[in-house]
């Protein structure tokens, strides 16, 4: 049931993807971060008439736009500031000279809040184990290579820009390295398969971030496509399980 209106969603959300990677401008790639968000919350909540999936699309719904009124911020903080909001320019190694240090990190650490949204991390992210009520090929979609990579793909996008503020980038590590130890840990007592793949693909997106807060940008990245084919797979492979026993008992498969 419902067929159509899953693949019309399905369309929407990887238009909206393809765009925020080739986005040239915050302000575009922002337009097409909130498009993916809507996206999303169509796709999570598929399965509308069951109450669980309506109240998981909403969760994530809330929840990431949360962190993306921080994202907002800390766009208007660098327009207001340097007059510009050009990816390009950003990266350059002038933007030390237009912006004070102060400004620098507490435009990075707004950045940052979009990026906890949507990449799942401390706090915020409860979210992305309740978002497994939608479809399996949705989980495989937006939970392991593109919805949540998003935040991931941002900060290596801007990784020239961020590294200039490096007390932000100590409490990225950390936050980082939060996420990646609760995440891995609540996954060890989880009985829900999908739900055990979305608690770790938490704890790898904590090691990507990680991994780009300490300096290693080919290492963020690499485990970041690497993350993608493996997750994706797990997540379609757990759909083949749950349709052939009809539960996603752990223990009753």
């Amino acid at each position: 049931p419902g067929y159509s209106r899953y693949f019309a969603f399905q369309s929407v959300f990887t238009w909206a993807m393809m765009f925020l990677v080739l986005s040239s401008s915050l302000f575009q790639l922002f337009v097409f971060w909130e498009l993916v968000g809507l996206s999303s919350y169509l796709l999570i909540g598929f399965w509308y008439e069951k109450f669980s999936a309506s109240q998981a699309g909403k969760k994530a719904f809330v929840m990431t736009r949360v962190g993306d009124v921080a994202l907002f911020m800390g766009i208007l903080l660098i327009l207001i500031h340097t007059g510009g909001v050009s990816i390009q320019g950003l990266n350059g190694s002038d933007i030390t000279s237009r912006m004070s240090p102060d400004l620098l990190t507490l435009s990075a650490l707004l950045i940052f809040g979009g990026i906890i949204g949507k990449s799942a991390q401390f706090p915020l992210l409860t979210w992305l184990p309740d978002a497994m009520e939608g479809p399996t090929p949705v989980s495989a979609l937006l939970h392991s290579a593109t919805m949540v990579a998003a935040g991931v793909y941002l900060m290596a996008r801007l990784f020239p820009f961020l590294s200039h503020a490096e007390t932000a980038m100590s409490v990225f590590l950390a936050i980082g390295a939060i996420t990646m130890v609760m995440a891995s840990t609540m996954a060890m007592v989880e009985k829900d398969l999908k739900r055990i793949w979305a608690y770790s693909t938490i704890s790898q997106l904590g090691f990507m971030i990680m991994a780009l807060a300490a300096g290693g940008f080919f290492e963020g990245t690499f485990h970041l496509t690497t993350h993608a084919v493996f997750k994706a797979l797990l997540f379609l492979c757990s759909g083949v399980w749950i349709h052939l026993y009809g539960t996603n008992d752990i223990f009753a498969i």
